[in-house]
Formats: C-alpha cells, sequence, structure tokens
C-alpha cells in the first residue's frame, strides 16, 4: 500500500494551532486594496479559525496518516 500523504494545498493555507483549532489567512488581502477602506483592510490583517465540519476535513488532509 502507498502512504498517504499530506495535502499539499491545505497544507500552505491552512495551520493547526497548539489546540487543535485551524487558522487561516483573510481573503480579499491580495489586490485592488485602494477601494477597500482601512477598517476593512484592517480587519482582514488577522487570521480567522475554522470550526465545525470544515475544521475536520481540514485536520485530516494534513494529517500526515490520513
Amino acid at each position: 500500500m502507498p502512504k498517504q500523504k499530506t495535502h499539499k494545498g491545505m497544507k500552505k493555507r491552512f495551520k493547526v494551532t497548539a489546540s487543535g483549532k485551524i487558522k487561516h489567512k483573510s481573503a480579499y488581502r491580495g489586490h485592488i486594496l485602494s477601494s477597500k477602506s482601512p477598517k476593512r483592510k484592517r480587519g482582514l490583517r488577522n487570521d480567522n479559525v475554522i470550526d465545525g465540519t470544515m475544521a475536520a476535513i481540514i485536520r485530516m488532509g494534513l494529517a500526515p496518516g490520513g
């Protein structure tokens, strides 16, 4: 049987914290920033936490054994 591998796309986008939560960067921060308000851009600076079903799916993709 071949080894199960970490999903490389998920590895680049998500991080598991020490307590097991899933962190990711905010979207809409890449370009066309002149049309976004400073308040909106400040809010997008922070990392977001994912919970629920999506977190479980991401955690499985990040686990090197499945």
